[in-house]
């Protein structure tokens, strides 16, 4: 009986690994298809990170540091071409898309990974 617990357990365990991979394969391939959500998700933090700096006023010196650490992080965006992320502020906007540099932006897009 142990032994039947123990293979049922190990079975479960796996197909949660499985599925926990497979979710955040899937997460990754949205933020790569839309960038431009995930800099609306980061500016949204971003927003919510000045409030807790507001409220950190009152905290210690280290809680402060930290919240304008975050306050002051830039948003990243993914190069359309190579996938690399880089600071919003250097990107390079051909066609509606975002690229890393302007040897990418000229680049024939690369075949899609099936």
């Amino acid at each position: 009986m142990t032994r039947l617990l123990f293979w049922l357990a190990l079975a479960f365990l796996v197909v949660a690994a499985i599925r926990s991979k497979l979710r955040a394969a899937a997460r990754e391939q949205h933020m790569r298809d839309d960038p431009r959500r995930h800099a609306e998700r980061v500016a949204a933090e971003r927003a919510a990170a000045a409030a807790a700096q507001a409220q950190a006023q009152a905290r210690s010196p280290q809680a402060q540091a930290r919240a304008a650490a975050v306050a002051e992080a830039e948003t990243m965006l993914g190069c359309a071409h190579c996938g690399v992320f880089f600071p919003a502020s250097e990107a390079v906007r051909r066609d509606g898309r975002d690229y890393c540099c302007e040897g990418h932006a000229r680049a024939p897009a690369p075949p899609a990974a099936s």
